[in-house]
């Protein structure tokens, strides 16, 4: 065989493996985004300008990625993607698209990007009240088969982190739009809100589900995480909008948004020690291997979150307790992001290498 021919094969074989990765891409795929940009702001809050630069040099490159091949997988794979809609422990991933979209938004922001961010908040709007109706139905209203509630899991909770996250870029774009402040401050508090109720909805329904049906090692996964990082978002949101200037939406609900966001931060501190007992019961006692997979991301996001929620909360209602907590938090969230990332990086080189083999 030639090696034009042999080339030909190789990059025959690559291009397959594309289209099948393609094909098969998760809808909560965005979740590294979600959680590479996080741990960025984080090291800008503790001053970590450099390291803060690399990764959200790298979180940027992900999303371009990532957008590209969900385009790619939308226009010539429709059919997955409408199976993946009508799926409940699936459909929800979609909303680590807007979310992600977001948190990239405050990455352009912190770097003086502002024009940038603006576009991706009026995209990820869009995106988010289109999802906002679109999943629901499809996954829960719109499905003949009953119950539904078997199905239910912590991915749903990255609805109530997409809203929170249109309500941190609204509330930080405020200040550098004063022309705008109206509609930001509107926008900011509507989403805050709206997340709330949406968390308090999504609560219920996982609570039945582990009530009705067996709790079984493989129903505990790495996306329950979610259910502390949408409260640890939320936090950060109110935060913001209890630092957002003079704005009759924002006076209206500043004290209620301040007091809620400790509450808020309290019951997402108390969920932590549950969430690592269930791992400690999943893993070591029941035995599931630990080992790479994308859903590890949902861990990373809503610890690096928590850390950041705990900086912004001190900072905004002067409580120096939760801005040291924070700060000492944000350690354990970049150890998970880099044990994650190798894992990722480990994973796909044994992919690569197994390709070149076979």
């Amino acid at each position: 065989m030639s090696r034009a021919a042999t080339t030909t094969g190789i990059s025959g074989r690559a291009l397959g493996a594309l289209k099948r990765n393609v094909a098969s891409l998760p809808p909560s795929c965005f979740a590294v985004v979600m959680a590479s940009g996080i741990v960025s702001v984080g090291a800008y809050q503790l001053g970590f300008h450099g390291p803060a630069q690399v990764v959200m040099g790298f979180a940027l490159a992900v999303y371009a990625v990532l957008v590209v091949l969900t385009a790619w997988r939308v226009i010539a794979y429709p059919q997955r993607v409408l199976e993946d809609l009508h799926v409940p422990a699936r459909a929800f991933g979609f909303f680590t698209g807007v979310a992600g979209t977001n948190v990239v938004a405050v990455c352009l922001i912190a770097l003086g990007e502002t024009v940038p961010a603006a576009l991706l908040l009026a995209a990820s709007g869009v995106g988010w009240l289109l999802l906002g109706y679109v999943v629901p139905w499809f996954a829960v209203l719109g499905r003949a088969e009953r119950p539904v509630l078997a199905l239910t899991n912590g991915s749903w909770f990255i609805w109530v982190v997409a809203a929170q996250s249109m309500a941190v870029v609204s509330a930080t774009l405020e200040p550098l739009y004063p022309q705008a402040r109206q509609v930001l401050s509107v926008t900011a508090v509507m989403c805050w809100s709206i997340g709330l109720v949406l968390y308090c909805a999504c609560a219920v329904f996982l609570s039945l589900r582990l009530l009705v049906y067996p709790l079984t090692p493989e129903t505990i996964d790495a996306p329950y995480w979610v259910a502390m990082g949408s409260l640890a978002i939320s936090v950060v949101a109110g935060a913001l909008i209890v630092e957002m200037d003079s704005a009759p939406m924002v006076d209206a609900t500043r004290g209620l948004v301040g007091g809620m966001a400790v509450v808020l931060w309290c019951f997402a501190t108390w969920l932590i020690p549950v969430l690592v007992a269930l791992g400690v019961w999943r893993h070591a006692v029941k035995r599931v291997p630990l080992r790479y997979d994308a859903s590890l991301w949902s861990i990373v996001f809503p610890l690096g979150m928590y850390a950041v929620a705990g900086m912004y909360l001190g900072r905004a209602n002067h409580l120096p307790l939760l801005t040291e907590v924070g700060r000492w938090f944000y350690w354990v969230a970049a150890a998970a992001w880099v044990l994650t990332l190798a894992a990722m990086l480990g994973r796909g080189a044994r992919g690569v290498f197994a390709r070149g083999r076979g």
